[in-house]
């Protein structure tokens, strides 16, 4: 497997971003009748952090997914990063070739 970081172009500095988890958001509960003290960490899985890049980002996120869904999969990596999966080298060239067709310069990959 080969992985990638995915970086877009920010919208107003117009210089490459990636979101980063820093830690796992946090689901709570609260309740009419009673206190609820419970909260569960849920980590946020690759295409859900790539989506929190829409207003960020130059280009509309589910735009790119549905790109990197041909030709490997969207996780995140060890330290929170943003990154693409894919089989090797060859499908990860292809991948980056059909970034560059569809969305210029504007969506990148970075080791």
């Amino acid at each position: 497997m080969t992985r990638l970081r995915l970086f877009g172009r920010c919208r107003i500095y117009h210089d490459p971003v990636t979101p980063v988890l820093r830690a796992p958001s946090q689901i709570g509960w609260e309740a009419w009748f009673r206190t609820i003290d419970l909260v569960t960490p849920q980590p946020l899985k690759g295409e859900e952090l790539l989506r929190r890049t829409k207003g960020w980002w130059t280009v509309d996120p589910k735009d790119v997914a549905d790109i990197v869904r041909r030709y490997g999969r969207i996780v995140v990596g060890d330290q929170g990063e943003l990154m693409v999966e894919c089989e090797d080298e060859a499908t990860m060239e292809a991948l980056s070739k059909g970034l560059l067709e569809r969305f210029g310069d504007q969506v990148q990959l970075a080791p």
